[in-house]
């Protein structure tokens, strides 16, 4: 294998990683740092085509060029993962003996809205949760230490207005009333 090879390689993962991101961000409502990523984008995207049309007589090169993109694709996608850009949406459901959930979840800082409701196999604890996507997994763990049979519902919302994330509870604790 030659150099060209891994230029191409390379050039392309950096390129698909930029393509990824930016679409990501686009969709995010992070429209201006994806037009400033579009313009780096191009720039590698047409270094990375110029060098692989003046080198179409090896299909090897060619190949490198599929693999750089498949690669830049799953970087993208790790690399927006943990970004955890936006938020995420807990639907929760679990017995109702188990309604103390709501204050320990509101304790570790997160907005619960809890509703009694009624399942298959008798009454349940509804609550609603939203939470940057970077908690994901903390808040997840907090429902499922103190209800290993919970069921959980994440999604993420397309938009939202108002609620616990645009009046944070103060430092001091919550009181009820808004600051």
């Amino acid at each position: 294998m030659n150099s060209i090879f891994f230029l191409i390689i390379i050039i392309n993962v950096s390129y698909m990683t930029l393509f990824t991101l930016r679409l990501i961000l686009v969709i995010k409502g992070y429209r201006k740092t994806a037009s400033f990523l579009s313009m780096i984008e191009v720039f590698i995207y047409l270094m990375g085509l110029t060098i692989v049309l003046d080198n179409l007589d090896d299909p090897v090169n060619i190949a490198a060029y599929c693999a750089g993109w498949g690669l830049g694709v799953y970087l993208g996608g790790i690399i927006e993962n943990r970004m955890a850009l936006g938020y995420i949406v807990f639907d929760i459901i679990v017995d109702a003996h188990e309604s103390s959930l709501p204050a320990l979840i509101r304790e570790k800082g997160y907005g619960v809205t809890a509703w009694p409701a009624e399942g298959k196999d008798g009454l349940r604890m509804c609550m609603k949760v939203l939470a940057k996507r970077k908690n994901e997994k903390k808040l997840r763990d907090i429902v499922t230490d103190q209800s290993p049979k919970a069921f959980i519902i994440s999604y993420e919302p397309n938009r939202y207005n108002g609620g616990f994330l645009t009046n944070p509870i103060k430092s001091t604790g919550w009181t009820g009333r808004r600051a």
